[in-house]
């Protein structure tokens, strides 16, 4: 384990890189921007340690033929986890084709995922869509419909002392993007520790620590500025297309007064005719500029992810894992 520096984190040193995963499930759309996001995140934490990424798919998860060829030319199937070594494992949501998560045809995959996850990593976060997967077939804790869509930036506080928070201030902002929640009292009842609230979002950290210390993201921390920005604009497209019967609400505190005033006038068009996609010309597109969109969570997030990989470097002597075999296809993250 390297030295701990003034400001908690743990240095590292040189030697075997530090190996994370990422199972990344996102939607086409929205792939290689997950990825890149993640990859900032981590690629700022300020150890040390050699660090690198190593990207896999689910194959059930329906894919583009375009998405298909970015996979075989840049990610492994899961299945080449189960004899690898990964230190620590990020894995995100797909979004669900029905109501029942354990339909989905990717379940199973999914499932033995968690279940190796507790065995075979240091830690590992499982992001929004992930974290509802994994606590249900955890402990059978079902995530429950919202009255309507939570989409915003929302303050959270800090409600427990964990490692993964140290130096995270009391209270912060942090973007939530989603249709179910996730009952509180079932999962402190189950054993998580909740570690962050929403007085709006509910649930916005919480850990588990059986084996494997999990790390629950309800919100979306990694979320660039403009995400929540182009998901509200795909749902006003799915409302065009008659795919989405309602026509999206703006995201809460979020966007300045100039730009909803915009939107709105935008809506009122767009519900008070005949709905067509050619309307899709006239909606904003790369016009909200970034100033007005300001990543208030960045530093929080920064800050999260920066704990999180000093916690695989101080934790990493306890991991009963593989050594990785050559030709591991393993990115190496700069600036670390």
């Amino acid at each position: 384990m390297g030295p701990a520096g003034a400001d908690g984190l743990v240095r590292g040193s040189d030697g075997d890189p530090l190996v994370i995963g990422l199972v990344n499930n996102m939607s086409d759309a929205a792939l290689r921007t997950t990825e890149q996001q993640f990859r900032a995140l981590l690629s700022t934490a300020p150890v040390n340690q050699p660090v690198c990424l190593r990207p896999f798919f689910l194959p059930e998860i329906a894919r583009s033929e375009t998405a298909r060829l970015y996979f075989m030319q840049h990610y492994e199937p899961v299945s080449a986890l189960w004899e690898s070594r990964v230190d620590g494992l990020i894995v995100t949501g797909a979004e669900p084709k029905g109501r029942v998560l354990r339909d989905e045809l990717y379940w199973g995959s999914l499932t033995r995922l968690v279940d190796w996850a507790e065995g075979h990593t240091v830690s590992t976060v499982w992001s929004f869509l992930a974290a509802h997967a994994a606590v249900l077939h955890l402990n059978s804790i079902d995530r429950c419909a919202l009255d309507k869509k939570l989409s915003g930036v929302f303050e959270c506080r800090k409600v427990a002392d964990h490692p993964i928070l140290a130096g995270v201030p009391s209270e912060w902002r942090v973007p939530h993007s989603r249709y179910n929640g996730l009952p509180e009292d079932q999962l402190v009842s189950m054993g998580y520790r909740l570690l962050s609230m929403s007085p709006e979002a509910g649930a916005d950290v919480f850990v588990r620590e059986q084996g494997s210390l999990f790390v629950f993201l309800n919100g979306h921390p990694e979320y660039r500025a403009d995400a929540l920005f182009y998901e509200f604009r795909r749902d006003i497209i799915r409302f065009l297309s008659g795919e989405q019967e309602s026509y999206p609400e703006l995201p809460q505190g979020y966007f300045d007064e100039d730009t909803s005033t915009m939107l709105e006038a935008f809506r009122l068009k767009a519900t008070r005719q005949h709905r067509s996609m050619d309307l899709v010309a006239e909606l904003p597109a790369s016009g909200i500029a970034d100033e007005r969109l300001p990543q208030t969570w960045h530093e929080v997030a920064r800050r999260i992810f920066a704990n999180w990989v000093s916690y695989l470097i101080a934790n990493k002597s306890r991991s009963i894992l593989p050594t990785p075999g050559a030709g591991l296809m393993c990115d190496p993250l700069v600036s670390l």
